[in-house]
């Protein structure tokens, strides 16, 4: 399945999910999408849609905890090399670049929180158009490596 018409069509099937971030004693209200399933080496997670620049930018900003069966899929126009870092990230993730074709072609694994700016940057070893976040060491403990084909459910 492809993940563009996917999430060109998402409005009919995914349901909104309200989540309110604080920064600055300010809130900012956001809204985030439940999204599609996917699956990689057997492994099912639950995912949330980062399709658009202020969904990408925000990411997994501000969070405590994730569920182990749940990630942030990032949906990039196109591919190209793929930079992530982890301002106002609170848990450790890995994250995984995919091309164009759901194929894995590169991990940044166990990327600790931003303690310090400038924040790390962490980028793709080659042009990626989908990024997945996972928990810290889901990577390794799936054995994930690059070559390994992301599928997308409903």
């Amino acid at each position: 399945m492809s993940l563009a018409p996917l999430a060109m069509r998402r409005s009919r099937w995914l349901p909104a999910v309200s989540i309110c971030t604080f920064a600055a004693a300010s809130a900012a209200c956001s809204v985030h999408a439940a999204g599609p399933t996917v699956e990689l080496k057997g492994k099912r997670f639950d995912v949330e849609i980062a399709d658009n620049q202020e969904a990408r930018a925000r990411g997994l900003m501000f969070r405590d905890s994730m569920a182990a069966d749940h990630g942030m899929l990032f949906l990039f126009e196109s591919s190209y090399v793929q930079t992530f870092w982890m301002k106002n990230t609170r848990i450790p993730l890995d994250i995984l670049y995919f091309d164009s074709n759901y194929k894995l072609v590169s991990v940044q694994e166990r990327v600790p929180p931003c303690r310090s700016d400038p924040c790390a940057q962490y980028p793709s070893t080659g042009p990626a158009q989908y990024v997945l976040e996972l928990n810290s060491g889901m990577t390794e403990k799936l054995g994930a490596k690059p070559g390994d084909v992301l599928t997308v459910k409903r």
